[in-house]
């Protein structure tokens, strides 16, 4: 396979778009092709991920949501590693594949240290996000998780003072409001469960607004900032779940070699790895605020799904009012940003 090949195949990252105007506010820039590839992408993955983590938390009960991400990351390792030595992907944000570059090390350790805040919002969210699902079902968690943008947009505004236009001011608030409307009538309320999604929200919020801050500064493409994620938190969270049993716990765990499981959790390592992949591409091309909105876009399949597999919250008029006022907002956001208005 020649160099343009593979380049076409798996591509880098751009050079940083252009800054904004001094005001600080969002003036509407359209997507690219390549960014509505990546947003479409994370779409996918993200809706086929949650039904998975779903599975393997609720439906085989397993105890332990942070061994699950673990092992994710471990496979994610492994596929960077693999994929980087054999010289298929490039870590840096330039456009040449490094063919005839043949440094063990990957990605110089200043390098490293510099992305370290972006790993710790990483594994923050990864956790949250992974315990979040446990105690809610399908059709609320992705009710409450559209408030996730309302988040995103007051950590922009926090770190890189973002503004934005009344359009998608507009939208965000039918996000928001259709959320609400949708859980109003949810009869499986539990407090615990409801405050761990907001922290996820939090987290979530944090964590896209420091990738599209340091994604840009640190000179490494999407590929460069999970690897330097991967070899960071794995040590932290290895010891985590070592520590509090979790590993214990795993050892134990009576349908650890069912076939049936051990798909499911396969599927759900492969699916991480290309979902964290896509959230780092459409974070870096696009936005905070537009992963935030993909994010809304996709959950019609999941509740779909989430109905349909796991059941849970009841099917009634006011749910479904309040998930279409949601999908209205999203697509008008989404309109915005592809008219460039």
């Amino acid at each position: 396979m020649s160099s343009s090949e593979r380049k076409s195949l798996i591509g880098t990252n751009p050079p940083p778009p252009p800054q904004r105007g001094g005001s600080g506010e969002d003036r509407g820039s359209s997507m690219t092709p390549r960014g509505v590839y990546a947003a479409v992408s994370y779409m996918a993955c993200a809706v086929m991920l949650v039904l998975f983590n779903k599975a393997a938390l609720s439906s085989y009960s397993f105890p332990c949501a942070n061994v699950i991400t673990l092992f994710q990351m471990i496979c994610s390792c492994c596929f960077l590693y693999a994929l980087r030595s054999w010289k298929f992907i490039t870590f840096s944000s330039g456009d040449i594949l490094p063919l005839t570059d043949n440094s063990t090390k990957f990605v110089p350790m200043k390098t490293v240290i510099r992305t370290s805040p972006l790993a710790l919002t990483y594994l923050l969210y990864m956790l949250a996000a992974m315990e979040s699902v446990r105690g809610v079902n399908v059709p609320m968690y992705t009710t409450l998780r559209r408030t996730t943008v309302v988040f995103t947009m007051f950590v922009e505004f926090i770190l890189v003072g973002q503004k934005y236009n009344r359009s998608i001011i507009g939208s965000v608030a039918l996000i928001v409001f259709g959320a609400f409307v949708a859980g109003s009538r949810d009869l499986s309320f539990d407090s615990y469960s409801y405050a761990v999604v907001f922290v996820s929200n939090i987290t979530t919020a944090i964590y896209l607004a420091t990738i599209a801050r340091i994604g840009k500064t640190s000179g490494l493409n999407s590929f460069g900032l999970m690897w330097c994620n991967g070899i960071i938190c794995g040590p932290v969270l290895l010891v985590w779940t070592f520590v509090w049993g979790d590993l214990k716990k795993t050892i134990n765990f009576p349908y650890l070699f069912s076939p049936g499981f051990v798909v499911v959790l396969l599927l759900s390592c492969v699916l991480a790895f290309f979902l964290n992949y896509s959230i780092f591409l459409n974070t870096t091309l696009n936005s905070a605020v537009t992963q935030t909105i993909c994010g809304n876009l996709k959950d019609l399949f999941t509740i779909a799904f989430g109905w349909m597999v796991f059941g849970g919250l009841p099917f009634d008029l006011l749910n479904v009012t309040g998930q279409l006022l949601g999908f209205v907002g999203s697509g008008l956001y989404a309109y915005c940003k592809l008219a460039g208005k």
